[in-house]
Parts: structure tokens; C-alpha cells; sequence
């Protein structure tokens, strides 16, 4: 049974592996894409006008309150539809194939930063309102108050809650393999079925995962202490 795991064209250890990094990529761009959305959906819920406070609840409130599934099952059917009519308007009416990486990470990233945007946001709001007046008083400009009051103790808050949209992202990147995106769920899934030994293949990827889950874990962990320790410090 070991044989299937074994590297090269002789079993299917180098593709789980190949998968692992796949997903690994997958979710870190997805988690960046994510932290931007949040960024920016915070941002607008908490200072924004009427329109982008609007714009941002719709955001939060619908693809929190879908399946990520069918998130990323719009994205992969709908967007190649939508360049498709848009490319036909300008004349090409060939067939355009959406780039799955691309989809994957677009839509994880979407469901990230719905999340993230909760977390930033209270971690946001969570910060003593009384420490930027009193940057204000000593005469800090708008970008020393962010960068030495705002941004170190937001980051503190929010790192708990971002350290578990992060697992949700890594496990969702399970979901893309609906797109034939070789990451580790759809190359356990290939491998399951030409093996016909589904038991062996899903526990590797269960163990995998959970690799990366842990791993993340301790990461998440010692850079919540380190940024306590900065915060005391200053």
C-alpha cells in the first residue's frame, strides 16, 4: 500500500506534494487578496458615506451568508460568461478560457475578506479612542498616529481573528478543486480514483492538511506574543 505513496511514476508522492504547494499558494494569495478587501471594508464601514457603508454590508452580508461553494461555482461559470459578452462587444466572439489559479484565488480571497473585514473592523474599533486624541494633543500628524498608535495595537486585536480566517482559507482552497485546479484535495481525488483506494489518499490529505493547520497555528501564536510584547514596549 505504501508503494502508491512512493516518488515518481511509480506512485503518487510527488503529486501530493505538488499539490500541497499548490494549495499552500493558493491560499497565501488568497489570504493576501483577502486582507486587502477587509482592509478596504473596514475602512468603509467605519468612515465611509452612505454608498460605500452600503456597498460594504452587502459585501460582508452576502458572501457571508452563502456556501462558499456556490461563491466560488459563480465566479468560475459567471466570470468567463461575463469576458465572453464583454469580448463580443468589442468584436471577438471566441471562446475564452477563465484561468483557474486566477478563479481560485479571486474567490477564496473574496470569501477571506468578508471575514477579515469583521475582524479588522472591530479590532479597529477595539483601540482606546483616548490614545489618538492624545496623539492629536502632542501634535502627531494623521500618519505618525496610524503607523505608532492605530496600526500596532489594531494588528494586536485583530491577529486572533485573523489567525482563524486564515485556517478558513487554507481549508477552503479545498473547495477550487471544482475548477480541475491540481491542489491537494483534487490530487488526492485523481489519485483515489485511478488507485481505487480512496481510504489511503483522503487520510494523507487529512494529514496534510492538518499539518498546515497546525503549523499555522504556532505561527499565528508566536506572532500574537511578539506583538504583544511590541505593544508593552512602546
Amino acid at each position: 500500500m505504501l508503494d502508491l505513496l512512493a516518488w515518481g511514476d511509480t506512485g503518487w508522492g510527488d503529486e501530493l506534494v505538488r499539490g500541497t504547494l499548490m494549495t499552500l499558494a493558493v491560499a497565501l494569495c488568497s489570504f493576501a487578496l483577502g486582507q486587502v478587501f477587509g482592509a478596504l471594508g473596514a475602512t468603509a464601514k467605519l468612515n465611509g458615506g452612505i454608498v460605500t457603508r452600503g456597498i460594504a454590508e452587502v459585501y460582508t452580508t452576502v458572501v457571508r451568508g452563502v456556501p462558499e461553494l456556490l461563491v466560488i461555482y459563480l465566479l468560475f461559470f459567471g466570470s468567463g460568461n461575463a469576458i465572453m459578452a464583454i469580448a463580443a462587444v468589442f468584436g471577438y466572439t471566441d471562446y475564452i478560457e477563465v484561468n483557474a489559479f486566477t478563479i481560485g484565488v479571486l474567490s477564496v480571497g473574496l470569501i477571506s475578506g468578508a471575514y477579515s473585514t469583521e475582524v479588522i473592523r472591530g479590532a479597529i474599533q477595539a483601540v482606546p479612542f483616548g490614545q489618538i486624541e492624545a496623539g492629536r494633543a502632542v501634535g502627531m500628524r494623521r500618519s505618525q498616529i496610524f503607523f505608532r498608535i492605530l496600526l500596532p495595537q489594531t494588528l494586536r486585536y485583530a491577529l486572533p481573528g485573523l489567525g482563524n480566517v486564515w485556517q478558513l482559507t487554507l481549508k477552503d482552497t479545498a473547495l477550487i478543486s471544482v475548477t480541475a485546479l491540481a491542489e491537494l484535495m483534487r490530487s488526492a481525488q485523481v489519485a483515489a480514483g485511478v488507485t481505487r483506494d480512496p481510504f489511503l489518499f483522503y487520510t494523507v490529505a487529512a494529514a496534510l492538511y492538518l499539518v498546515l493547520t497546525s503549523l499555522s497555528t504556532v505561527a499565528f501564536d508566536r506572532a500574537e506574543r511578539y506583538s504583544n510584547r511590541g505593544v508593552r514596549r512602546a
